[in-house]
């Protein structure tokens, strides 16, 4: 019993040094990790500083551009505003470029439309050709046959003549 005893206590003083061993690599791992925290949190911090002063910045030139033009205007009067103006063209140049990409679009469609009726028109030349050569051999046997018989003819002619 008593070495039953000595095992089990070496066996469980083994396990409570793996136990400890794995505790403190967690507690070092936890301590690092809470390190990197920390300096998320500063860079955060400051992060969110810069954006806070980038903010007022802009704020800052918003009103200053804001004043610049309002200057601007009034220095220029009613003689000329360019961003109307500006407006205005880039609306009809859009519809501009819309009509012309309709009008390119049915151009396109009509060249495949054309194209379709070409292939359709090739493939009738081409059996209207096919056709006439067979019509030219069919002239040219029936033509081979009948001087034939025309020969065979006039040699029966030929006879009938000279019998008489």
């Amino acid at each position: 019993q008593v070495d039953n005893a000595k095992l089990a206590a070496d066996d469980f003083r083994t396990k409570y040094q793996t136990e400890l061993g794995l505790r403190q690599l967690v507690e070092s791992d936890i301590n690092g990790l809470r390190r990197i925290l920390d300096e998320l949190t500063l860079c955060r911090s400051d992060l969110e500083t810069q954006v806070e002063s980038l903010k007022e910045e802009l704020i800052s030139l918003k009103q200053n551009h804001e004043q610049e033009v309002n200057s601007l205007r009034s220095q220029l009067g009613d003689r000329l505003n360019v961003e109307e103006w500006f407006i205005k063209q880039t609306e009809e140049l859009n519809r501009q470029v819309v009509s012309s990409s309709e009008q390119l679009q049915s151009y396109q469609a009509e060249i495949i439309e054309l194209r379709r009726t070409v292939n359709a028109l090739e493939i009738e030349l081409q059996a209207q050709h096919n056709l006439r050569d067979s019509l030219e051999n069919t002239l040219t046997e029936t033509e081979a046959r009948y001087s034939s018989q025309l020969s065979q003819v006039q040699g029966l002619i030929t006879n009938v003549e000279s019998q008489l």
